[in-house]
């Protein structure tokens, strides 16, 4: 399983091969990781959903689930587990 690589921020495109786009509203996008190939950049475990977000605010729901963040100099990765 590849960790999603974080380093020098994060382009979805990298990993298209793997995610499915959910929905795209210019500012933040949902994905997920239908077959667990890829891991999250915080705890190295596999996830189910990624939500990526450029806005300088947020709000989230309850994900009813574990869920860890990571941050890149421009955006904002939440990973659901």
């Amino acid at each position: 399983m590849e960790q999603l690589d974080i380093s020098e921020g994060f382009d979805m495109h990298d990993y298209r091969h793997g995610l499915k786009l959910l929905t795209d509203d210019r500012e933040t996008r949902q994905l997920a990781n239908p077959d667990d190939e890829f891991a999250c950049p915080a705890c190295g475990k596999s996830f189910e959903k990624l939500f990526v977000s450029e806005k300088r605010t947020n709000s989230f729901g309850n994900p009813g689930t574990a869920f860890c963040l990571a941050r890149t100099d421009e955006k904002l990765l939440l990973l659901t587990h």
